[in-house]
């Protein structure tokens, strides 16, 4: 599938990796992705960000993300969903916080001990979401009727699968709809 990758998506992918590692996780996943193509430039998926009134507001979704990761990967719909049971989460990471550091509910080794789930190469490996995202790509790409897989696909593909980093960037105005009409072409969602 990486054969299909252009430039810009191979970039995309080390970028995340570089941005798992930064943050001293073991485990790349699709908000890493997704802030690896927030620091992308004349893209494809760079110019449809800034087309839907991204461009200004990157910091916003940097923040969101943070939040999301401090919360264990939670998206706000689980997060209503526990404190319907009764589940104060936002207590719940305040607690755990206060105990063992900001961040030790991210679960991937920032605040952790840095020995569970280590890789041998030293360099992180993709996540389940992450490789979701890379497979949702292809059928993106393919839904396109396009031969190679861009950074635009990846974002596309971000969009579709449920969970924290679809919202965060529904709640910043980024949906599939949106994207497919900057872009230009009226696929089906693939999926």
């Amino acid at each position: 599938m990486f054969e299909r990758f252009t430039k810009d998506a191979r970039a995309v992918v080390r970028g995340a990796v570089d941005h798992c590692a930064e943050a001293g996780g073991r485990t790349v996943g699709a908000e890493h992705l997704l802030l690896a193509l927030l620091d992308r430039e004349a893209s494809r998926a760079s110019f449809a960000l800034a087309a839907l009134g991204l461009a200004d507001r990157k910091d916003a979704v940097r923040t969101a993300l943070e939040e999301t990761r401090r919360r264990a990967g939670l998206s706000r719909a689980e997060t209503e969903a526990l404190a319907g049971l009764g589940i104060d989460v936002s207590e719940i990471v305040s607690r755990v916080e206060e105990a063992h550091g900001v961040g030790a509910m991210a679960g991937d080794g920032a605040a952790g001990d840095g020995k569970a789930g280590a890789r041998r190469s030293g360099r992180p490996g993709f996540g389940r979401e992450a490789k979701g995202v890379l497979e949702q790509s292809l059928r993106m790409a393919l839904a396109r009727r396009e031969r190679h897989i861009g950074d635009e696909h990846l974002l596309l593909a971000m969009t579709v699968r449920p969970g924290p980093t679809a919202e965060v960037l529904a709640d910043h105005g980024i949906t599939h709809a949106s994207l497919t009409r900057v872009l230009g072409g009226g696929e089906a969602k693939a999926s």
